[in-house]
Order: C-alpha cells, then structure tokens, then sequence
C-alpha cells in the first residue's frame, strides 16, 4: 500500500479532530478524500506529510512511518498544501531550481528535472515570470510543478482547484489526470465534479470519522434514493402524500412544488399515485430528478438534526 491510515486520532485540548481514523490507498490509485469544513481532512493530510504530529494511531507511506521515519517519508511524498507557499518575488524557473536542492538535486540532474516539470505543467511560456505576476492557476501549476521535483511515489494535493475560475479548474483537473499516470494521488476537495472526474475511489469523512469508502458507483448505488418533483395546481395538506412506505423525506420546494426520496428497495411510486388518486389532488405533473454526488454527500455528511 502507498498510504496506510489506521486507528488515528488527533486532539486539540479535549477536541478530536481527528477519531479513530482507518483507510489505505494502493499503488496508483487517485482516491478523493472528501468531507465539510471542519471534518479534518487538511488535519489527516498535514499528519500523513510530517507537518503535524499524531495523537495515536499510525501513519504509513510506502511502508515507512512518519512519526518514526519523517525525513525518508518526505523523501516519498509530494505536497501541495491548501494554501500554496510561493515566494511571490522569485521566478518560477528560479523558484524551481531552489526548491530542487531542498531535495539534493545539483547540476545537470537539477536543470533536467526543472525542464521536465515545466514541460508536464505547461509552465514554458511563464518561467520566467515572476510568480506574483501570475494568475492563481498558473500559481497552482507552479505549485505542483514544486511537488513533482523528486519524483515522488505519493503526491498529496489539498483543495488544489479552490479558488480557480472554470477554465482554470478544467486545465488544472486534467494536469492532475495527467501527472497522476504513474504514482499515487490523495487529493481533497469539495468540488463533486472533481471527484467524478478523476478518482477511482472515494472516501469521505464527518466530524473525524470515516462514513464511506468505496468506488463513486458503487457509494452512489449504495446511498442514492430515487427522487422526484412533483408539481400540483394549488395548495394541498402536506399530510395528503405523507405516510407511506418507502417515503424517505417531503421537501417542500415553493410554488406548490415539492421532492419526493424513495428508498430504491421499495417501489413506492404505486402508492404515492393511490394517494394522490384518493384525494383527489391537483397534480400538474412528476419528473424524475437524476441523484448526484453532491446529494449523496449532503445524506452522508448531514448533522444528525437536519
């Protein structure tokens, strides 16, 4: 495995930020790791690359420890923290050869890895800019470029399109896709469309813990309710087209519009045209509404009073 996560659990004061945490992601895998604000996911990621510790529980990458082997863990790791550390006065080709001897890199194997990064990145055209002069998805290249350096096995992105304009986001998703061929990626965001485009995997978390990982088909199988919006004429009673079974929630949308979740293993859509029938309700028409990933994620991340 490339990255193994068992048992781990990180506190501040007698808050955990992270509870009872367990998950592994394989060899080249791209693996989404999702969650709402506050669930701790930068926590997780910043403790799998050595810039926080644990509180217990381990942390593997490629077999080696980071509590107890933290240099040869770097060594294995790309990183691309949430908030992208540039020196904004420096020029990327300058910025890259830099951060290359952070690494051991001298020389002609310096020059050559610079060139390849710029080349995978498309950073010919900005290198000799300086990095304040970019736009935030050129920065983001930059960034990544910083993280490919070595070579890593792992590379760990957190929220790497955040902020980006749609143009951006789409050339930085596919230079993801891209770097991704040949090593490991972790990478969190909230972004669904990211996850449906890229990873092989998911996982999420809520409040530290674990809630799913699995294939996006097989959590969207496993979660996803069949939703309709139903339209009537006028006002009805709530009550009328509440009260049977397979009805999993009645969401009132306004203008005498409302969604309707059934659970799949329960075809309840017979029972909900009875009760329609039986009062004699002014029914405009019913749509079937396609699940998506972000509903999926609102059922599985939602508090436990919504």
């Amino acid at each position: 495995m490339s990255i193994e996560v068992s048992s781990l659990v990180k506190k501040y004061g007698r808050q955990k930020a992270v509870d009872n945490l367990t998950f592994a992601v394989g060899k080249n895998e791209i693996v989404g790791f999702l969650g709402p604000n506050g669930a701790g996911k930068s926590t997780t990621l910043k403790i799998a690359t050595g810039y926080l510790t644990l509180t217990t529980g381990t942390v593997k990458i490629c077999g080696l420890d980071v509590t107890a082997q933290p240099i040869a863990v770097k060594k294995k790791i790309g990183y691309l923290p949430e908030h992208n550390p540039l020196y904004l006065e420096m020029y990327v080709h300058e910025y890259l050869q830099f951060s290359g001897r952070f690494y051991g890199l001298r020389g002609k194997l310096l020059r050559h890895r610079v060139n390849e990064v710029v080349a995978m990145c498309q950073l010919q055209v900005e290198q000799n800019k300086k990095i304040g002069q970019l736009s935030k998805g050129y920065r983001q290249r930059v960034g990544l470029a910083q993280a490919l350096l070595h070579e890593p096995e792992v590379l760990i992105l957190d929220e790497p399109t955040s902020g980006l304009d749609p143009n951006q986001l789409i050339e930085v998703r596919e230079l993801i896709k891209t770097i991704s061929k040949d090593r490991t990626v972790l990478f969190s965001t909230h972004i669904m469309q990211e996850v449906q485009a890229i990873c092989d995997r998911v996982i999420i978390i809520n409040n530290g813990k674990l809630v799913a990982d699995d294939t996006l088909a097989n959590i969207l199988e496993g979660q996803a309710r069949q939703v309709l919006e139903i339209e009537f004429a006028g006002e009805i009673a709530r009550e009328k087209i509440t009260g049977f079974a397979g009805l999993v929630r009645l969401t009132p949308l306004g203008n005498n519009c409302y969604e309707i979740e059934l659970d799949y293993s329960h075809d309840a859509r017979p029972e909900l045209m009875k009760l329609i029938t039986r009062h004699e309700l002014p029914l405009i028409g019913i749509k079937q509404k396609e699940v998506t990933m972000e509903k999926v994620f609102s059922a599985l991340t939602k508090k436990p009073d919504a």
